[in-house]
């Protein structure tokens, strides 16, 4: 699958998911592009999910016309430390035959 990590994420977070293609938005050269602009991006380039710390996005974009996964990762900070504990709740749901589109909240415990 392929994944795309946002602006606000650290890019060590690529490590967590070996099995996938995993690139950054620094990456792809789409740095500063608008939420609605980048999920359009991300459709013509084949991705099948985005990964970010941006808590807004859920309520800013109509995901019924987005056939992609966006899972909205919810901690304290947003460092690789406390991020990596919550690639383990993402990678079970990483199945193409399984992925929900729209937004998926991804918590610490």
């Amino acid at each position: 699958m392929r994944l795309l990590l946002d602006e606000n994420l650290p890019k060590r977070l690529k490590l967590d998911f070996p099995d996938h293609d995993v690139f950054t938005v620094r990456d792809k050269g789409w740095q500063g592009i608008k939420n609605g602009e980048l999920l359009k991006l991300m459709i013509a380039d084949g991705f099948h999910a985005l990964l970010t710390f941006d808590k807004n996005l859920q309520h800013q974009q109509n995901f019924v016309k987005y056939t992609l996964t966006v899972f909205v990762l919810h901690a304290e900070i947003n460092t690789y430390t406390v991020l990596t504990t919550l690639s383990s709740k993402i990678k079970p749901l990483l199945n193409p035959d399984t992925l929900p589109a729209g937004p998926v909240i991804i918590t610490q415990e």
